[in-house]
């Protein structure tokens, strides 16, 4: 069945399920064999050498894990997709495939904690250079992008300040510099963004959080082109990293109602900010969707939808966030995202848990933010409880 046509929703439903080996089932099977056994040695030696299709040892992948890979790659437009234990192996293993000593990346300041730890301490241990620019100064990166590189990491919209930076303009002066295009996709998602489709090479993935959807399962995926997709297939099958096949099952499941929780988040996330955006003891709203973003035109440029995610930064310090927060009552007090339930945390113990105070204050996050992940719950619930916590400070 030729998916290509057809839009999103029956994409993620759909996509990658048509070819399993047990035909008729109407939920695909989780298969958690180590091996998978040939009785012709001339078969197996084609399938173990990838001149055929099939399955050899579940450490490179299994038809669970395929099914999750295969749908991550219809939804991202891609040549071919590969998946990992966790977000973070797919951006490590990612790295480390194309960078090496001397070899050089160009990215921005504002990236996921774990992500600006790779950039700050352990690239450079491995005398990989490093060029961090200003988040959404256009000029200064394609000026870094001009003066040589291999590899450019973006991320857009950022965690936790959500800036937006223009994928199809840093992708074409990448391309002029002959360097590899790799974005995060992680908080848009293939419902709001299509990197590739702006001239990027790779997109990455967290999949424990929008992808899943149900904070129940951790992984990650990769999807691009397909050269460069198995030159990081072939690292991360020696390294280790693999996904397995029950989070994987969890995974695929969550992203067939990927597109109705994304288009309820969108819209839930959209009203949340403009409630905050006019709130006395709110001092600033980070959402794209917001026409005072100053990278608003942007975003509605290269997105479809402006997330389920926003952060807002209260009128005082950390010790105002410590007395709002547990006064939340539809709220996971939590360290993750893009789930069914609204989770909320400050970077400090978020997505910037990892750096110290002062390298995030070097990075522009204050210590007063909250990274808000909508859910599902009604929003008329969530703006009613916001505004109570709010009204007891």
């Amino acid at each position: 069945m030729d998916l290509n046509p057809m839009q999103n929703g029956t994409r993620a439903v759909w996509g990658g399920e048509e070819d399993l080996d047990v035909r008729g089932v109407l939920s695909s099977p989780v298969v958690n064999s180590v091996a998978f056994s040939y009785h012709d040695l001339d078969e197996w030696h084609e399938v173990a050498t990838g001149k055929r299709n099939g399955f050899i040892y579940s450490r490179n992948t299994n038809p669970t894990v395929r099914v999750l890979e295969e749908k991550i790659r219809i939804l991202e437009n891609a040549e071919a997709a590969t998946s990992f234990a966790t977000g973070m192996a797919a951006i490590s293993n990612t790295l480390f495939t194309f960078l090496g000593p001397g070899r050089k990346v160009v990215s921005q300041k504002d990236s996921y904690g774990g992500t600006s730890r790779m950039f700050l301490d352990f690239l450079p241990r491995f005398n990989v250079p490093v060029e961090l620019c200003e988040t959404g100064d256009h000029e200064q990166m394609e000026a870094a992008i001009a003066g040589g590189c291999d590899l450019v990491y973006l991320e857009t919209p950022t965690n936790p300040t959500l800036k937006i930076v223009d994928i199809a303009r840093l992708s074409a002066a990448s391309k002029k510099a002959g360097a590899i295009v790799v974005v995060d996709n992680t908080f848009a998602t293939p419902i709001n963004q299509h990197p590739l489709m702006l001239g990027a090479d790779l997109v990455i993935h967290s999949a424990t959080k929008f992808l899943c959807g149900h904070s129940d399962a951790m992984g990650g995926v990769l999807a691009g082109k397909a050269d460069l997709v198995r030159k990081v297939f072939e690292f991360r099958e020696i390294n280790g990293a693999s996904l397995q096949a029950d989070p994987a099952y969890l995974i695929a499941r969550g992203m067939k109602t990927l597109e109705l929780r994304i288009e309820r988040q969108n819209a839930s996330a959209q009203r949340i900010a403009e409630y905050l955006q006019g709130h006395a003891r709110v001092s600033e709203v980070y959402y794209p969707g917001l026409k005072t973003h100053k990278d608003h035109s942007i975003a509605r440029r290269q997105m479809q939808g402006f997330g389920g995610i926003l952060s807002f930064s209260l009128d005082g310090g950390y010790d105002l966030v410590k007395k709002f927060l547990p006064s939340l009552k539809l709220v996971h007090l939590a360290a993750s995202l893009g789930s069914v339930s609204t989770l909320a945390g400050p970077p400090r113990t978020t997505s910037h848990v990892e750096l110290t105070e002062e390298q995030r204050k070097r990075l522009g996050i204050p210590e007063s933010l909250i990274r808000y992940s909508v859910g599902i719950e009604n929003v008329e619930d969530l703006i009613a409880d916001l505004d109570a916590a709010l009204k007891k400070l």
